[in-house]
Protein backbone atom coordinates (compact mmCIF):
# COMPACT_ATOMS: atom_id res chain seq x y z
CA UNK A 1 0.00 0.00 0.00
CA UNK A 2 2.99 2.24 -0.05
CA UNK A 3 2.26 3.21 -3.68
CA UNK A 4 -1.20 4.45 -2.67
CA UNK A 5 0.31 6.53 0.12
CA UNK A 6 2.63 8.17 -2.39
CA UNK A 7 -0.28 9.05 -4.66
CA UNK A 8 -2.06 10.87 -1.88
CA UNK A 9 1.08 12.86 -1.01
CA UNK A 10 1.98 13.78 -4.61
CA UNK A 11 1.60 17.44 -5.60
CA UNK A 12 -1.56 18.21 -7.61
CA UNK A 13 0.34 18.90 -10.85
CA UNK A 14 1.95 15.45 -10.65
CA UNK A 15 -1.44 13.83 -10.11
CA UNK A 16 -2.81 15.68 -13.13
CA UNK A 17 0.13 14.51 -15.26
CA UNK A 18 -0.41 10.94 -14.02
CA UNK A 19 -4.13 11.11 -14.79
CA UNK A 20 -3.51 12.41 -18.30
CA UNK A 21 -0.88 9.75 -18.99
CA UNK A 22 -3.09 7.01 -17.55
CA UNK A 23 -6.00 8.14 -19.72
CA UNK A 24 -3.77 7.97 -22.78
CA UNK A 25 -2.52 4.51 -21.75
CA UNK A 26 -6.12 3.32 -21.29
CA UNK A 27 -6.89 4.30 -24.89
CA UNK A 28 -4.01 2.16 -26.16
CA UNK A 29 -3.81 -0.63 -23.56
CA UNK A 30 -7.00 -0.83 -21.44
CA UNK A 31 -6.01 -3.94 -19.46
CA UNK A 32 -2.60 -2.49 -18.63
CA UNK A 33 -4.23 0.74 -17.46
CA UNK A 34 -6.67 -1.20 -15.27
CA UNK A 35 -3.75 -3.05 -13.71
CA UNK A 36 -2.09 0.28 -12.87
CA UNK A 37 -5.30 1.59 -11.30
CA UNK A 38 -5.68 -1.54 -9.20
CA UNK A 39 -2.07 -1.42 -8.03
CA UNK A 40 -1.60 2.31 -7.58
CA UNK A 41 -4.99 3.49 -6.38
CA UNK A 42 -6.54 0.38 -4.82
CA UNK A 43 -3.28 -0.93 -3.37
CA UNK A 44 -3.77 -4.46 -4.68
CA UNK A 45 -0.85 -6.82 -5.15
CA UNK A 46 0.08 -8.00 -8.62
CA UNK A 47 -1.34 -11.40 -7.75
CA UNK A 48 -4.68 -9.92 -6.64
CA UNK A 49 -4.93 -7.66 -9.70
CA UNK A 50 -4.01 -10.52 -12.05
CA UNK A 51 -6.74 -12.68 -10.56
CA UNK A 52 -9.36 -9.95 -10.94
CA UNK A 53 -8.28 -9.21 -14.52
CA UNK A 54 -8.16 -12.92 -15.39
CA UNK A 55 -4.53 -12.85 -16.50
CA UNK A 56 -1.52 -14.89 -15.43
CA UNK A 57 0.72 -13.50 -12.71
CA UNK A 58 3.67 -13.45 -15.14
CA UNK A 59 1.58 -11.45 -17.60
CA UNK A 60 0.74 -9.02 -14.80
CA UNK A 61 4.46 -8.70 -14.05
CA UNK A 62 5.18 -7.84 -17.68
CA UNK A 63 2.25 -5.42 -17.89
CA UNK A 64 3.35 -3.71 -14.66
CA UNK A 65 6.93 -3.25 -15.89
CA UNK A 66 5.67 -1.98 -19.24
CA UNK A 67 3.17 0.41 -17.63
CA UNK A 68 5.73 1.88 -15.25
CA UNK A 69 8.18 2.56 -18.08
CA UNK A 70 5.45 3.88 -20.40
CA UNK A 71 3.97 6.19 -17.76
CA UNK A 72 7.39 7.47 -16.72
CA UNK A 73 8.20 8.30 -20.34
CA UNK A 74 4.87 10.06 -20.85
CA UNK A 75 5.05 12.05 -17.62
CA UNK A 76 8.65 13.11 -18.19
CA UNK A 77 7.91 14.03 -21.78
CA UNK A 78 5.05 16.23 -20.54
CA UNK A 79 7.32 17.91 -17.99
CA UNK A 80 9.95 18.83 -20.58
CA UNK A 81 9.33 22.28 -22.12
CA UNK A 82 8.85 22.29 -25.87
CA UNK A 83 7.93 18.59 -26.17
CA UNK A 84 4.68 16.69 -26.32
Amino acid sequence: MQDADLAVQAPPDELIALDEALTKLAEQEPVVAELVKMRYFAGLTLEQAAEILGIARRTADRYWAYARAWLHREITKTDTPGTQ
